[in-house]
């Protein structure tokens, strides 16, 4: 039904509005300025490198030839896209679910969900935490990513707790069929594992879900433009029960899924899918696994970002015993560390400037977080070019 959710959306007579907008900091104010909060949200994650760097960071397929296969940035377009008709249909508020889906993937790494496994696996050895994109996106717009205040100082994005929620709490391999926000608002560090809680806005449980279907749909049509899918189209129909005359490709699968969420959703149930298009997500994402993201076309580069990734990273912790030393092997890779570096130890504090120095430089397990952060915000083709240059003479 369509206004569904209007009582529930996140504006001035939410109950929860005060804590949706709550900022860790204090923003700097324009006099002038005709934004709403979310809008300032949006228009800081745009400005930001990290979320520039997305362009080049792969989403499933690795170095396309194909200048129309998805990349991390299209994903999150198209994410952006989806929430907002969902969210424009059930009455909720599109400027939030806009900031939410276009900061939602600000923290992954280079090489997609398998490099995200790898940093995850150096970081359990040597921090003994797990690395999860969702974490480390809160991370870096809280402690990591600068932009400059119109009087020329560093400051952190400092974004609304609503949208700081939706980053934390976006991850896609949802389970349930019906989807409803949590009631408590906790501390966002508190979270120990990806999808330990429900976002806390309905706006945020709409990026979560169109997180979801936006891959679904649009690995399958890649796959087919690259090949990997042919025969095993004629499985699709039978999933979709779609007749043969129609054509497979992401808007068809997109606009069922869609349709049906905002057909079966109710205040009381949540956003909720019918059982039959329930069944068909997960009969399309187990499809997707086996075909796709396992395919062997697929997982052949896997060794190859293990190498990189490993390789970066070891050799950046030797800079921790003799720096002098790895500078004579790679001094582009330790003076490029080096000045990333002075942002978090050494940034000049004074009133309007509230960051705060995160680490510490004496400490080796400090550093080695450091060096998963540094890496995390790597391009595709940085971490292949500083690999390159470890091992050139």
């Amino acid at each position: 039904m369509k206004n569904l959710l209007q009582s529930q959306s996140a504006n001035e007579n939410n109950s929860k509005w005060n804590n949706i907008i709550q900022r860790n900091k204090s923003l700097y104010q324009r006099n002038n300025d005709i934004r709403s909060e979310f809008e300032r949200d949006y228009t800081r994650i745009i400005h930001s490198k990290a979320y520039r760097r997305l362009k080049h960071k792969t989403q499933v397929f690795f170095s396309p030839e194909n200048d129309h296969i998805c990349t991390r940035i299209e994903h999150v377009t198209l994410v952006e896209s989806i929430s907002y008709t969902i969210a424009k249909y059930l009455g909720l508020n599109a400027e939030l679910t806009k900031a939410i889906a276009t900061a939602h993937d600000i923290g992954h790494s280079p090489f997609g969900h398998q490099g995200e496994k790898i940093l995850s696996e150096i970081s359990k050895k040597e921090i003994g935490k797990n690395f999860w994109h969702e974490k480390n996106g809160l991370e870096y717009v809280d402690k990591i990513e600068l932009l400059e205040t119109p009087n020329g100082e560093l400051q952190n994005l400092d974004l609304t707790y609503g949208v700081r929620d939706g980053i934390i709490s976006h991850c896609g391999e949802i389970d349930e069929r019906c989807l409803k926000p949590r009631t408590e608002y906790i501390d966002l560090y508190n979270y120990e594992k990806p999808n330990q809680y429900a976002p806390y806005t309905w706006e945020g449980c709409v990026v979560k879900i169109a997180d979801k279907i936006s891959y679904l749909g649009r690995d399958i049509a890649d796959a087919i433009t690259l090949g990997i899918l042919d025969k095993k189209t004629t499985d699709l129909y039978e999933f979709l029960k779609l007749s043969k005359n129609t054509k497979i490709n992401n808007t068809v699968i997109l606009n069922i899924f869609i349709n049906d969420l905002c057909e079966n959703t109710t205040i009381e149930q949540g956003l909720s899918f019918s059982e039959e298009k329930f069944e068909m997500i997960n009969n399309l994402k187990s499809f997707n696994y086996k075909n796709i993201y396992l395919a062997e076309k697929t997982v052949n580069s896997i060794e190859y970002f293990k190498l990189i990734l490993n390789k970066i990273f070891y050799f950046l912790k030797e800079t921790f015993y003799n720096k002098n030393k790895m500078e004579k092997i790679c001094p582009y890779l330790v003076n490029d560390f080096e000045d990333w570096l002075k942002n978090y130890w050494n940034l000049e504090r004074n009133e309007e400037n509230k960051n705060e120095v995160i680490f510490n430089k004496e400490d080796l397990k400090d550093y080695c977080q450091a060096i998963i952060y540094y890496i995390a915000g790597m391009t595709d083709n940085y971490a292949i070019e500083m690999y390159n240059k470890i091992i050139s003479f």
